[in-house]
């Protein structure tokens, strides 16, 4: 991961978070203008092989739910705890959790429609498959993509309290504990489509806690010291390790040149090879 985080580190979308809720605020005003409209922009896969390629991107800023008072609080928890992971994690290891997320949400679509292809090819080339794909296209979204992002603030600091209802404070970890029992119920009871939406929208946190788990019992005091801890070797590393006093070159200006100390100054003083030699002595 470190590999990667050096070479792309640099690309990570800081506030990641804040995007997708201004995403949903774009689809919250197309489904004032027309709600209608937002059956265009779902992730089905089988408008997508018929040329309607940009479903790829638009299904992100289909809203979860209507735009009551209720919404908004749920929004503003998301983006907290969202915020909050991202703090800890780092930016771009937070990243790669919520676009990961997105990527096997759209990989599990495909799945559902190659299964469909193999198990009932009729129905697919018959007129209604349209229509029928556009229907079930709706549980490909987000909303499994937020479950995600509460189980992983659960399992990274699950003895948080909330206050549930605004009233009953409640460890972070039973919620997440109750989160999962309800995401279970959902894929023994639920039909194929919604078996293949949660279980690749949460295999991102399936992955985050199988190679985190050594570390989830780290409080967020510690994590967040892990951080900074190598954020600090990261900028001591860039420190340059010779300077010459007279012109301030560096070896990261010219690998090549050489540097001493002077013997006869006053003080731990480094010269480059060109002013070793030239320079008036500190006394």
């Amino acid at each position: 991961m470190s590999k990667f985080e050096r070479k792309f580190g640099k690309y990570a979308i800081k506030n990641l978070s804040l995007m997708l809720i201004l995403c949903y605020v774009v689809g919250y005003v197309i489904e004032i203008i027309n709600e209608n409209f937002l059956l265009y922009l779902t992730l089905n896969p089988y408008a997508i092989l018929h040329g309607q390629v940009w479903r790829l991107f638009t299904w992100i800023i289909v809203p979860p739910g209507s735009p009551d008072l209720f919404t908004i609080i749920m929004l503003l928890f998301y983006y907290n705890i969202g915020s909050s992971l991202e703090r800890t994690w780092g930016t771009y290891r937070y990243n790669v959790y919520l676009l990961s997320g997105m990527l096997f949400t759209v990989l599990g679509s495909f799945l559902w429609l190659g299964i469909q292809y193999m198990f009932e090819g009729g129905m697919i080339s018959s007129a209604y498959a349209s229509g029928w794909f556009s229907f079930h296209s709706i549980f490909f979204s987000t909303y499994y993509i937020n479950m995600s992002i509460f189980l992983a603030f659960a399992a990274t600091f699950p003895d948080i309290q909330v206050l549930l209802m605004f009233l009953i404070p409640v460890k972070v970890k039973w919620m997440g504990i109750l989160y999962g029992v309800l995401l279970a119920f959902e894929l023994f009871k639920g039909d194929l489509v919604i078996r293949i939406a949660i279980g690749s929208s949460l295999l991102n946190f399936v992955i985050f806690f199988i190679t985190s788990r050594n570390h989830l019992h780290m409080s967020p005091r510690q994590m967040k010291r892990r951080v900074e801890f190598k954020q600090d070797i990261r900028r001591n590393s860039r420190v340059t390790k010779h300077k010459c006093a007279v012109c301030g070159q560096t070896d990261e200006d010219d690998p090549s040149l050489e540097f001493r100390f002077c013997s006869k100054c006053n003080g731990n003083y480094e010269y480059c090879q060109q002013h070793l030699f030239t320079h008036t002595h500190v006394k």
